[in-house]
């Protein structure tokens, strides 16, 4: 049975940091590209950074510079290192799988950015 589960998650400043985690079994971990999406109240679910199996990155144009994706492939575990946030990061954080045609989805995370 593949699971993600997502870890990290909480209330942070304006301006303050978080680390998310994310947890796989059931996978080939090293395998899969990574992903984390954000999904904030009233919009639609937005690609956060991505990083493959090779270990290379990607990242929205929101968090480029903010935000960091990384992953330990003895963990099986991917993280999401933010700086700087914003009020406009609160959403719900979700992990993605991805080895195609393999995709799989963590419950998500809540991150709320508020003073």
């Amino acid at each position: 049975q593949v699971q993600l589960v997502e870890s990290g998650g909480g209330l942070v400043q304006p301006g303050g940091s978080l680390r998310l985690s994310c947890a796989a079994s059931g996978i080939i971990f090293r395998l899969y590209a990574m992903s984390w999406y954000r999904q904030a109240p009233g919009k639609q679910r937005e690609l956060v950074a991505i990083i493959t199996s090779g270990g290379s990155t990607n990242y929205a144009d929101s968090v480029k510079g903010r935000f960091t994706i990384s992953r330990d492939n003895a963990k099986n575990t991917v993280y999401l290192q933010g700086t700087s946030l914003k009020p406009e990061d609160t959403a719900v954080y979700y992990c993605n799988a991805v080895w195609r045609p393999r995709d799989y989805w963590g419950q998500g995370t809540q991150v709320t950015v508020s003073s």
